[in-house]
């Protein structure tokens, strides 16, 4: 026996020795497991959650934070500012976006993105709201399949946004005028839409702009569409009288454009997109006959045309033909005078159907053969006064049967319309006719004249005075005589002495003569500068 058994007591049975099967972990470890797993659900939640990641390039971060800034879609959150840092050429501000699941339209390449925040702008005030709420980033999904992460943000919010719907159209003018992004466009002075952009064309002689016009308003605008210029007070004073025209108050302030179709024009389909319109000044040179044949003919008047000038209407007998299209002043060699030539656009086809068909059926000697024929009958053109107020001229058309005949060349391009003068300038010919008749009578020398007699018979009552002096020694009867025939005499000499009423009404007559011949003189040469104050007054 070993010393160990010797030592252990011999009634105390051997350890039996049981190899351990499993470990049971105790409760306390159960808390930091369930948080565990709780952080692992919640870290995939979010990253299922998790949006697009995208970067929108800013020229300045006014107004963002990171954390804060929300990004909204019609002020629905869908995603929030989650830094921002400086572009590699410090020119730029990266602003890093992280949108919320179901935003991957905002991450193609169409999408938008701008900063909303309090502005001022012609065409109003926006963004008041973010006074209270803060800047935010607006929003504008896109419509295309191409994703994309980095992005150039708008300075300014569009226009137009993808929830509009609608045809945008191009327009073409000289200029820009009064209008700005934003500006109204009107139909029947309904704001239907609005201008979108506007550039210089290349060659710098012209403006393109384009209009989005809102459906159902956009089947309005037809191959027939007529556009011009609404914005501002249209005054004209022309030799059709006074024309004020004025468009809403929003088109006063901010300028506009309005459409329109001819009254008389035919029924058109609606306008494919994108259809190209010339805008016009105003309303009346949108609404003029197009693709009418112009017929151009000159004018050759020897009078003054101070009133005419280029646009003024041609009539004929109440109906507008065509209009003036220049004016100028030539030297004719063989008289050694200047003549004023006219050339103007005559739309022959405004004559009726009948004429019309005269014309398109006819050779050109039997179109020159019925003019001539016009010409022998009388036809002339005239100027007339249309607007007295203003002095402004027009060219009228008409038939004078007893003007003098014209040799004219059948030729000659373009055609020569013979004139005649006008009814104000031989009244103004009668006027100066006649004040140079008065200026040729000599009232100086009547006058002068009259002066000498009157000194002649005051000299022979004078020796008549001395005649009865003479025979005052005569009988007592011939001395009655004389005394009565002295004093007739001498009321005669009183009569004409040099203050009696006599002589002083003669030479207030010749005074008289005087100033009216000057008056007919001042008259003739007023109304040779003023024909028109004849109907209104001076």
């Amino acid at each position: 026996m070993t010393p160990e058994h010797h030592d252990r007591p011999s009634d105390i049975p051997d350890p039996i020795v049981v190899k351990a099967t499993g470990w049971a972990p105790s409760l306390v470890w159960a808390v930091p497991i369930l948080a565990a797993l709780i952080g692992l659900s919640l870290i995939v939640t979010m990253v299922l959650e998790r949006g697009p990641t995208i970067t929108i390039r800013f020229q300045t971060a006014e107004g963002l934070e990171a954390g804060k800034t929300k990004v909204k879609y019609k002020d629905v959150d869908i995603g929030e500012v989650k830094a921002i840092t400086l572009s590699g050429d410090l020119e730029h501000v990266l602003v890093h976006l992280e949108l919320v699941k179901g935003t991957e339209r905002f991450a193609v390449s169409d999408a938008r993105f701008w900063i909303v925040k309090p502005r001022v702008a012609a065409s109003g005030v926006s963004g008041l709201g973010t006074l209270f709420s803060g800047v935010y980033i607006g929003s504008d999904p896109g419509q295309s399949s191409e994703q994309r992460k980095d992005f150039i943000g708008l300075e300014v919010p569009p226009i137009v946004t993808t929830d509009l719907v609608g045809r945008q159209f191009t327009l073409h003018a000289n200029d820009g005028g009064s209008l700005d992004i934003a500006s109204p466009v009107y139909y029947r002075q309904v704001q239907v839409g609005q201008v979108v952009a506007f550039d210089l064309d290349q060659d710098g002689r012209g403006v393109t702009l384009k209009i989005f016009v809102q459906t159902p308003y956009d089947h309005f605008v037809t191959a027939e569409t007529r556009f011009w210029h609404a914005g501002g007070v249209d005054v004209r004073v022309d030799a059709n009288g006074v024309k004020v025209r004025t468009s809403s108050l929003a088109a006063l302030l901010l300028g506009g454009i309005a459409f329109d179709a001819p009254p008389d024009g035919p029924t058109m389909t609606p306008a494919e997109e994108g259809a190209a319109y010339v805008l016009a000044v105003d309303r009346e040179q949108a609404m003029k006959r197009q693709n009418e044949k112009a017929e151009l003919a000159v004018l050759y008047f020897d009078q003054s045309v101070r009133g005419l000038s280029p646009g003024a209407p041609v009539d004929f007998r109440g109906l507008q033909l065509g209009e003036v299209k220049s004016i100028g002043v030539e030297f004719d060699p063989e008289t050694r005078e200047f003549r004023m030539p006219v050339t103007i656009d005559v739309y022959l086809d405004r004559l009726g159907e009948r004429y019309r068909e005269t014309i398109r059926t006819g050779e050109s000697a039997t179109r020159r053969s019925l003019f001539e024929a016009m010409v022998k009958r009388g036809l002339r053109a005239q100027l007339r006064t249309g607007n007295f107020l203003a002095g402004q001229l027009y060219v009228a058309l008409d038939f004078f049967p007893h003007a003098l005949p014209v040799l004219l060349d059948p030729n000659r391009t373009p055609r020569e319309v013979p004139t005649v003068v006008s009814g104000i300038e031989d009244l103004q010919s009668q006027l100066t006719e006649i004040t140079q008749k008065l200026n040729k009578v000599p009232f100086d020398s009547i006058a002068a004249n009259l002066d000498k007699s009157l000194i002649g018979l005051k000299s022979m009552l004078g020796n008549a005075e001395k005649l009865f002096r003479q025979v005052d020694e005569v009988t007592p009867e011939a001395k009655a005589a004389l005394a009565e025939a002295r004093k007739s005499f001498t009321a005669a000499q009183h009569t004409l002495s040099q203050d009696a009423p006599l002589v002083h009404d003669a030479r207030q007559a010749v005074q008289e003569l005087t100033r009216a011949s000057q008056s007919l003189r001042v008259l003739a040469d007023y109304l040779e500068r003023h024909p028109e104050s004849l109907l209104r007054g001076k």
